[in-house]
């Protein structure tokens, strides 16, 4: 069956974790143009807020693989992006992103799917929440 709305509050098993470096925290600065922002250099470094685009993305290889949704990434475009804070990432963090399937209204051939992924350290703490929008087409038939 594709994706309907009796796919809401389908949740994942976490990714594996994700130890975040200083080194990564520095290259992704530098590709945002953002290198020299002493916040993320130093002795206690912290993440841009988007790098959790990194750790979010992850999880949605589960979401594309669940053969049961009928999803594909080529018929898929992502329309929004919000991030709810709890605290920042730091260098030294192992985090796990967790996807759930939070809403799908149907447009015609249109699935719009609103996902969240729960990104939280290997002890537990809830460290940030990515939502996204999702819009994907069906197959031509």
């Amino acid at each position: 069956m594709p994706i309907s709305e009796a796919h809401v509050g389908r949740s994942y098993p976490a990714t594996p974790p994700y130890r975040v470096s200083r080194a990564k925290i520095a290259e992704f600065a530098t590709a945002l143009g953002d290198g020299d922002n002493p916040a993320y250099a130093g002795s206690s470094p912290i993440a841009p807020p988007t790098f959790a685009v990194l750790l979010s993305s992850a999880a949605w290889g589960a979401l594309f693989d669940d053969a049961e949704l009928g999803l594909a990434l080529s018929r898929t475009m992502h329309g929004d992006q919000r991030f709810a804070w709890r605290r920042p990432l730091r260098e030294g963090d192992e985090v796990t992103a967790t996807l759930t399937i939070d809403q799908v209204r149907l447009r015609g051939a249109l699935a719009i799917v609103t996902i969240s992924v729960l990104l939280s350290t290997t002890s537990g703490e809830d460290v940030c929440t990515a939502t996204s929008t999702l819009m994907h087409t069906a197959e031509a038939a």
